[in-house]
Order: structure tokens, then sequence, then C-alpha cells
């Protein structure tokens, strides 16, 4: 398993029977509770509507709607909220709390943070807000802000260890993690709506950014640790590191920077064209703005802590009050297998089989370490989720599915390795597919691994019983190169040609001879 992930927790009540990732829990009434959650959280420089829905450890955004306020613009000038900013945030505040009526998930839990939490007219603000909307903002402070957000990264990476950076628009908050807990927390005035105020140009923030930063250094003293990045000016800079790589996948979350490409991102930023590039990588025009100072940030953040590696979170204090809501017994669980288990109740059209199947695919995957078994068990529930797409664009569907879904728990290479082993799943071939540049991600012997899953769930869903059913046995023997199918005598009408074709496919991908024969 990844270093920075520790193999999740397993419910001492569980049935052995359900494997080392527990008995599903999403039907439980603790989770069903957690089903559909809506959060606020009003920002520096963003007000946020986000809506959970799903599997209460995994959620889908069922809705996510954010507006661009500037709240805090000004701020260190004037000691007020930004007067048109505040005006934009109550409009879409009581925009939030009506539509949030129309989907009945009224209490919305709401927060806010530096800017309010700092303006002498942010209590003003806030019982406004109430009076208007009848929205209750809890105001935070730094700590609490570095909390919840550290909380957030727990959401997609549990039993975590390192530093979450958290970047708002006039704070930054750190916080530590160490075996799936939140530790020291700081905060700093390091936000780029603040940065903004600090005279003597760049020269003058470059000063005021190192000497903070360096303050920041002696409180939480946390080098070489994986750093986490929240943020949307950090998300921002992770998409042009993207770009300027020419990166296949275009998914944020769980993506990896390197010491080195920050600083090279940081430069070749400088040297761009921003409205160019903005409209290039589709960056709103109000973040780019903040990105020249928020790369300053990063630079020094990444020259003075020197981390191990870098990874970027999509997932930040809006989770992180999710993850506030969860009882422990949910935090522990593993949240791609609980995704995949709700996606398989809500959408296969045998809802079950997916446990069935991964029992008799199994033993071809003895020798696979914890990480790449939970993969494995990720695919067998998602195997007949998109059975709804077309035939012929099924498996694109599939790997489209797999490597751009809201997934918790998978770095890119994982997601990658999921969507091909379920592209093979439709089919045997991947050379012409136009997802060949994304596969680059993986080396040759991953890819051929990925193709032996697929193929061996391509022919496991030839054998359709009931969920439970025993469709019979793979036996694996890596040594002697032979594949042996040990069928059921319910399961020997099922072994027609098409499966047989399935079968030997299979074991040309092992380099395998075949032997079948039925039970006594």
């Amino acid at each position: 398993m990844d270093d920075a992930r520790a193999e999740p927790s397993v419910d001492i009540a569980q049935s052995e029977d359900w494997g080392p990732f527990g008995r599903p829990l999403f039907e439980d009434p603790s989770a069903r509770a957690l089903s559909r959650v809506g959060v606020v959280d009003v920002g520096s420089n963003s007000v946020r509507l986000v809506v959970f829905d799903g599997a209460a450890r995994s959620p889908a955004y069922f809705y996510n709607e954010k507006i661009m306020c500037a709240l805090g613009a000004g701020l260190s000038d004037t000691g007020h909220l930004n007067p048109e900013g505040r005006v934009r945030a109550l409009s879409a505040i009581k925009r939030f709390q009506r539509l949030a009526e129309g989907m009945g998930i009224t209490p919305l839990t709401a927060v806010a943070t530096a800017a309010v939490r700092e303006a002498s007219d942010g209590p003003e603000f806030r019982d406004e807000v109430e009076a208007e909307t009848g929205l209750r903002l809890w105001v935070i402070d730094g700590e609490e802000e570095a909390r919840l957000s550290a909380q957030g990264v727990l959401l997609g990476w549990p039993g975590s260890y390192g530093l979450v950076c958290d970047i708002g628009g006039s704070s930054m908050e750190l916080a530590t993690l160490w075996e799936g807990r939140v530790g020291k927390r700081v905060t700093s005035p390091l936000g780029p709506l603040k940065l903004k105020d600090v005279k003597g140009g760049k020269k003058g923030a470059k000063a005021h950014i190192k000497e903070v930063m360096s303050g920041l250094k002696d409180e939480i003293d946390w080098t070489n640790q994986r750093l986490f990045l929240v943020g949307g000016s950090w998300r921002a800079i992770a998409r042009l590191d993207m770009e300027r790589r020419g990166y296949p996948l275009y998914v944020l979350h769980e993506y990896r920077m390197t010491a080195t490409s920050v600083r090279e991102t940081v430069k070749w930023i400088a040297d761009q064209d921003l409205d160019e590039l903005r409209s290039r990588v589709g960056i709103s025009s109000a973040r780019m703005s903040l990105i020249p100072l928020a790369s300053l940030v990063l630079k020094e953040l990444v020259r003075q802590f020197k981390p191990r590696d870098i990874a970027i979170s999509s997932y930040g204090i809006r989770e992180g009050m999710l993850y506030e809501q969860m009882p422990q017994r949910l935090r522990d669980r593993d949240p791609l297998i609980e995704a995949c288990r709700f996606a398989e109740a809500k959408d296969a059209r045998l809802p079950g089989f997916g446990k069935t199947l991964h029992n008799f695919i199994s033993p071809l995957f003895r020798a696979a370490n914890p990480q790449r078994k939970r993969i494995i068990k990720a695919a067998c529930l998602l195997h007949d989720v998109s059975w709804r797409a077309h035939p012929d664009y099924r498996a694109e569907v599939t790997f489209d599915n797999a490597t751009r879904a809201n997934l918790g728990g998978l770095k890119h290479s994982e997601r990658v390795f999921l969507g091909l082993s379920l592209l093979h799943r439709y089919r045997n071939k991947r050379e012409g597919t136009r997802f060949e540049d994304l596969c680059e991600l993986l080396t040759e012997k991953e890819q051929n691994e990925a193709e032996i899953l697929g193929k061996a769930m391509r022919f496991g869903a030839m054998l359709w019983l009931q969920p439970g059913g025993q469709m019979g046995e793979l036996r694996w023997f890596p040594k002697k190169k032979l594949l042996e199918l040990v069928l059921t005598k319910d399961a020997v009408a099922l072994y027609g040609e098409v499966a047989e074709a399935r079968f030997n496919s299979l074991a040309s991908s092992l380099e395998a001879e075949t032997k079948v024969r039925v039970a006594r």
C-alpha cells in the first residue's frame, strides 16, 4: 500500500466472509443519515455550496456552485469586508438557501473563514445573513479552519501522514497529520488577496512571504514529509503544471508534483501571457489574478519545508465538515471500496455479483500487494455498472468512468490501471483506442496485469449465477504456467463457445496452458 495511506481499518464486528474491506455500511442508518448533506463555505475569495450525495464514506457531488465574491479584497487597508463582495456574497447565500430548501436538505451547515472573522463588520454580516436567510454562519478561527481542511484530506486518504497546507484568499493554514489524526495547526496571513496589500511590489511580497514562512517553519518543524495542497489557488497551479508538462489526465485530485516541478512551473508562469494561458486551460480571470502571488507562496513553502513529495487534494474544508459528522467506524472505511459498492448497488444488473466474481478470480492475484488487491476488488464491483452504455462504446465509457470519476483513495496510475482493466472487461485489445497516451502512466508490466484482470472479469461474467452461487473455481499454477478451471455441475451449461473463447483469451494473456474439468 502507498506509504502515505495506511491499510483501512476493519470493523471488529464484521464477518470474515466479507474480507479485509468489511461489510457494506451505506444501508446502515448512520450512513443513510449522511446520504445527502449540504455545506456552505464563505471564504475570503469565494462562497460555495456543495451538496454531497451517495455512499456516505465517499460521496458524489450532487450539487456544486461557487461565486467568486472577493469578500476579503482590501481588508488589510480598510478593516472591512469588500462592499461589493459583501452584496454578492449575501445574494449567493440567499440563492443557496433557496436551493437547499428545494432539495429538502435544510438546515445547511455553513462556516465563514478569514475575511469574516477578521473584518470589523464581520459580526454585522453574520447577523445580516441570519436575518435575511435564516442560515447561521459559524465563524471559525484559523486553527479550526486548518483542522477541518486536514479532515477533508482524511476523507480521501484514511490513515494519512504529512503536512496539509490550505490556502484561501486571506490566509494560509498548516496542519500536521499522523496515523490519520490531525496534530499541530497554525494559521498565517499568506492568502494572495492579503498579499496584494503588502507594500514594495513583488520584491516586498517575496520578503514578507519569506519572513512569515520562516516563522511557520519554527512553529511546525515538519520537513521531508508528504505535502498535501488544499485550495483553489493550489489547484490552479497544479493545472498549469499539467499544461507545462503536457500531462494527459486532467484530474487534479491526487495529482503529484515535485519540488523541482514547482520551481519550473513558477518560473514558466512568470514568463507566460496570463490572459492567453487562462483561456487555454479554463481558469477564471478572478482566480488567475491570484496565481502570481500564490505561486510565490508555494515556491517559498517548498523551499523551506522540503517536502518528500507533493499531492493535490480536491478535498478540503467542505469535505472536512462532512467528515466531522461521520462516526469513527465510517471514517475508517476505504473510500474507494465504499464508493464502488454504492455504484454496484445502484447501477449493476445483479447487485452483489461483484463479490462472487471477486472470489472467483482472486486465485490469479494471490501474490498482489494489499494496494493492488483493493483495486482488483474495486474493478469487480464496477465490472457491470456501465451495462446501459451502447455496446460499441461500453469499453470507452467504463475507462472514462474509472479515470475521471470522483473516487477517493486512487493515485493517477491506479485510476488508469482500474480503467484499463474495465476496458478489457469489454474488449480484448487496447490498441487503437483514444486512451493510449494515458496508458503511458503505467509500465508495460502493469498494462499486462490490467489486461489479465479485465479478461478474468470478462470470462467470469459469462458464468452468471445468483450472488453467492458457486460458479466453480479458477486454479492458477504460475510456475507450471497452468490455468485450471473446475466447474460446478450447475455451471457446466454456462461454459459455452463464447465462454470457452474468453477463457482461452485469458490463458493467452497469462501465457498459460489450460485444463477444464467438472467437480465431482
